[in-house]
């Protein structure tokens, strides 16, 4: 690429996968995996494409049964999940899952009013409850606005949390970066909505 020989995104995951930390093994992967699986707009996702390239992704780490960090590698090839839009979204799925919650459904579509459909971040159907993973900006970003302002994106994030809340019946929490810094940091932000895992 640009004259740089460089690993094919399946070796490079391969690598990452196994020697970096395990949230940054399952960003990388969610992230490589939603590049081949999900179209620009984001809201497709091709599940064959996806389970093609993590078979692929499979069979390699099953040709080194004795290469350094195999386990891990294992393991994370197993919880992707190329669904997950945001490096944050991933750490979050980690966390949900260390903390003792059933693995989470995500982007889960929700019908709104007018026959809009809104997707919710993360689907805890162990406890009812929805999750949001916030970044900034989706509020402050001038491109991620596009024409509008910080205030009408609150207010239209409020009319659809209000919506999904009060049609579910579910509890619904919104965490950002600042609140995943470590499982047990999550697990006090959701408490604070009264979200624990089953027991």
């Amino acid at each position: 690429m640009g004259g740089i020989l460089v690993t094919s995104l399946e070796r490079t995951v391969y690598d990452m996968i196994r020697t970096a930390s395990r949230e940054t093994a399952v960003a990388c992967i969610d992230a490589a995996i939603r590049s081949i699986a999900s179209d620009r707009s984001g809201r497709e996702y091709d599940e064959d494409a996806a389970d093609a390239w993590a078979a692929r992704l499979h069979d390699r780490i099953r040709r080194h049964p004795g290469a350094r960090g195999i386990r891990q590698a294992r393991w994370v090839a197993d919880f992707a999940d190329g669904k997950a839009q945001l490096p944050g979204e991933s750490i979050s799925r980690l966390y949900l899952t260390d903390l003792g919650f059933r693995r989470p459904r995500l982007q889960v579509p929700f019908g709104g009013p007018n026959g809009v459909t809104y997707r919710i971040d993360f689907g805890l159907d162990d406890v009812r409850a929805w999750g949001e993973f916030d970044g900034t900006g989706k509020y402050f970003d001038p491109v991620m606005l596009r024409s509008g302002s910080s205030r009408e994106a609150l207010l239209a994030e409020k009319e659809r949390e209000d919506w999904i809340r009060g049609r579910s019946q579910w509890r619904f929490a919104r965490w950002g970066s600042p609140h995943i810094s470590s499982a047990a940091a999550l697990g006090t932000r959701l408490r604070s909505f009264g979200i624990t895992p089953p027991r």
